[in-house]
């Protein structure tokens, strides 16, 4: 089933950083979380293990603390943030915990398709902009997906790459299952005409 999100308009946020480096997709969503097939109700689980202790009570200044999901839709994360092992729960946490975009100076690759597929704008910024990123949290910047650019109101702006047809899901608000839903009248005049 197609997953129809909001389409990417021009994004105006604050940051939160995560200024961790290696953060990996067990940390994002913990192994014994991936049981459910629902994606609804997976952001109170993201960073699971560092917000709350083993009795499941919020740890004080966990890293998460501060995290206002309706100010920080952009998260900058560490150097190679989404490494680890592959699953589509990570940023479908991360999603529903209220991110819309990940930037850092390395992302996974697997993460990097898993999150675009999700609803999530991977950004890899220059490391000089993403250090003055890291270094000023709670930043207000702009994300446009349409000319691919990142700019920052007290700091440096800058341009970044996205597969063409991730970058045209999430213009539209679609997924590629919603994608390809929407081609079958032209998939069924192909298949007639090929008959």
């Amino acid at each position: 089933m197609s997953n129809m999100r909001t389409p990417f308009s021009p994004l105006v946020s604050r940051t939160f950083v995560l200024e961790q480096e290696n953060i990996d997709t067990d940390q994002i969503i913990p192994a014994r979380f991936l049981t459910t097939t629902t994606r609804t109700g997976l952001g109170k689980l993201a960073f699971h293990d560092w917000r709350y202790d083993g009795a499941g009570q919020e740890k004080p200044g966990h890293a998460l603390r501060g995290y206002q999901p309706s100010r920080h839709e952009i998260l900058v994360a560490g150097q190679n943030f989404g490494c680890g092992s592959s699953r589509e729960h990570a940023p479908w946490a991360l999603h529903d915990l209220g991110v819309r975009v990940v930037i850092s100076s390395e992302i996974a690759d697997i993460f990097r398709s898993n999150s675009a597929k999700n609803g999530i704008l991977p950004i890899i910024a220059p490391s000089t902009a993403h250090r003055w990123l890291l270094e000023h949290p709670d930043a207000e910047i702009v994300v446009d997906l349409e000319d691919c650019w990142v700019r920052c109101a007290q700091g440096p702006s800058f341009g970044f790459e996205i597969e063409a047809f991730a970058r045209r899901c999430l213009l539209d608000g679609n997924d590629p299952l919603g994608f390809l839903l929407e081609q079958d009248d032209k998939i069924r005049a192909y298949e007639e005409a090929c008959s």
